[in-house]
């Protein structure tokens, strides 16, 4: 059985908490996490490409020249592929990439990669996230004594995930660069993927570990 630090605010370690075995078992699958980044990704793809045949192309009606005599190749339209402003052969045409794993690919992504990260040491679990005021620099503070620095993080590359954010926890973290905010409940393997650290409330861990247990849906 896994056992974690919990952090508070001032980045001291104020207890700990055993994993469950159910999901944090360190099994690390990279095909499944790699299904479940191609899936997500090909999703997000909205397929708008588009390009005219020569039956859609306007213009063209009338025959250029007449068939034969004028020494010149054959052709009945102006709309014709090998013309200039012609149609286009086999061009893209809009289309849905979207498609759907089973519901235990996405469950084994999940907890594939949020085993790598514990492995990795990248999964810092919090105790609770409180503000007295919306204030960034107040949030910047909490993450300075988790040590996470700013400086080395490229832009949302810190997952923070919770049981629930309130709107003056939203106006104090959304301006923070390296930080991106998402449910525990609703997180992805593409989320976790492409964070390289992630943050978790003690509270927002419950719920992840539960979702997982009982195989609920998962929109990886």
């Amino acid at each position: 059985m896994i056992t974690l630090p919990i952090y508070n605010t001032e980045g001291k370690e104020v207890g700990t908490i055993e994993l469950n075995s159910a999901v944090f078992d360190g099994t690390v699958n990279k095909d499944a996490i790699y299904q479940a980044i191609v899936e997500y990704r090909a999703n997000q793809r909205k397929g708008l490409a588009s390009t005219k045949t020569r039956g859609e192309v306007s213009g063209g009606g009338r025959k250029p020249w007449r068939q034969k005599g004028t020494g010149r190749a054959r052709v009945g339209s102006t709309r014709s592929p090998l013309w200039r402003h012609g149609g286009v052969v086999f061009g893209p045409h809009p289309r849905d990439f979207s498609y759907n794993l089973p519901q235990k690919i996405k469950s084994l992504a999940l907890k594939s990669i949020l085993n790598a990260r514990i492995e990795e040491g990248k999964f810092i679990v919090l105790d609770e996230l409180k503000l007295e005021n919306a204030k960034t620099k107040e949030a910047e503070k909490i993450f300075f004594n988790l040590k996470i620095d700013s400086k080395k993080m490229k832009p949302r590359s810190v997952l923070f995930l919770s049981d629930k954010l309130s709107d003056k926890l939203r106006l104090a973290l959304r301006n923070i660069e390296f930080l991106s905010l998402s449910f525990a409940k609703d997180t992805n393997a593409y989320e976790v993927t492409s964070s390289q650290k992630i943050i978790i409330t003690k509270d927002g861990l419950s719920e992840l570990t539960n979702r997982l247990i009982n195989k609920k849906s998962l929109d990886c």
